[in-house]
């Protein structure tokens, strides 16, 4: 870049930086770019259901000071083409297509939730890629509960619906005023791009979706020893999606592995706690 697309890159916020399209894996992928720090870029993969517009706005523009960050929409989700995989290995082959199209030849790697299982796979296809990890809200192949987040989640879904209040507020949140007060502050924050969102999801997408999830949890256990990168683990302590256990067993067998717990928060604890989270993830990536 020269120093005027520098100092436009410095100004861009989530809220303004445009939309994206990639060719990549024989289809159009979505994605967003923010920042121009000096450090590795940070490509960052985020959970079931989501589009650019449910990435937190807070997180991506603290991690933005001081990486480049690139967030990318999977296949069949958004403004990206195709019809969504029905495997978490289809999806990692898919962003590390992304990469490749991108020219990022070396990158740190952020998964929130099914981004977490997507960002674990890329590992496994692609051992070199990544110098650092984090790995938030999520779980290992074959992690106790992961196959049960459709029965978890679809009452509280339903339960949304009847309180008209986005899901959000029950699935990532805990039911304490301070989870409420939490909630409240995030979904206030996923509306604060108003012009060039991104395409919502499709109910199709959000099944197959399911399905990959689903078949993760019934997944035989992988060998997280295999995963050298330092990484860091981030989960709120009442995760009722993927249940919080399953981050105290990925930090126990990593072999190199920190793990954060956030009290009173449960799966969307890094948005609770955003302002602990970002310098946290900026150190842990900086060292």
């Amino acid at each position: 870049m020269n120093q005027t697309q520098l100092n436009a890159a410095a100004a861009e916020t989530w809220s303004t930086t445009p939309n994206r399209t990639i060719a990549a894996a024989g289809t159009t992928f979505a994605y967003r770019r923010l920042g121009s720090g000096e450090g590795l870029p940070l490509v960052i993969l985020n959970h079931w259901g989501a589009t650019l517009d449910n990435f937190d706005p807070r997180i991506l523009d603290g991690l933005a000071t001081k990486r480049t960050v690139f967030a990318l929409d999977y296949r069949g989700v958004g403004a990206s083409g195709g019809d969504a995989p029905l495997t978490i290995a289809e999806m990692a082959t898919d962003m590390l297509a992304v990469v490749s199209a991108l020219g990022l030849t070396r990158i740190d790697l952020m998964g929130f939730s099914l981004g977490g299982f997507v960002a674990q796979d890329m590992l496994r296809q692609a051992p070199d890629l990544a110098r650092k990890v984090v790995l938030t809200g999520t779980g290992p192949a074959g992690g106790p509960g992961i196959n049960k987040v459709g029965a978890v989640s679809t009452p509280l879904i339903v339960k949304g619906m009847l309180t008209l209040k986005d899901p959000k507020t029950y699935l990532f949140f805990t039911s304490s005023k301070a989870g409420r007060h939490a909630a409240k502050a995030f979904l206030e924050r996923l509306k604060e791009r108003r012009n060039d969102r991104d395409k919502a999801i499709t109910i199709a997408a959000f099944r197959r979706q399911l399905k990959a999830i689903e078949a993760w949890g019934n997944l035989p256990a992988q060998d997280l020893g295999a995963i050298q990168q330092p990484v860091l683990v981030a989960n709120g302590d009442h995760d009722i999606m993927v249940p919080s256990r399953n981050s105290i067993d990925m930090a126990h067998r990593l072999p190199n592995a920190e793990l954060v717990r956030y009290p009173d928060a449960g799966h969307g604890g890094i948005f609770q706690y955003h302002e602990a989270f970002v310098p946290k993830a900026l150190k842990f990536l900086d060292n």
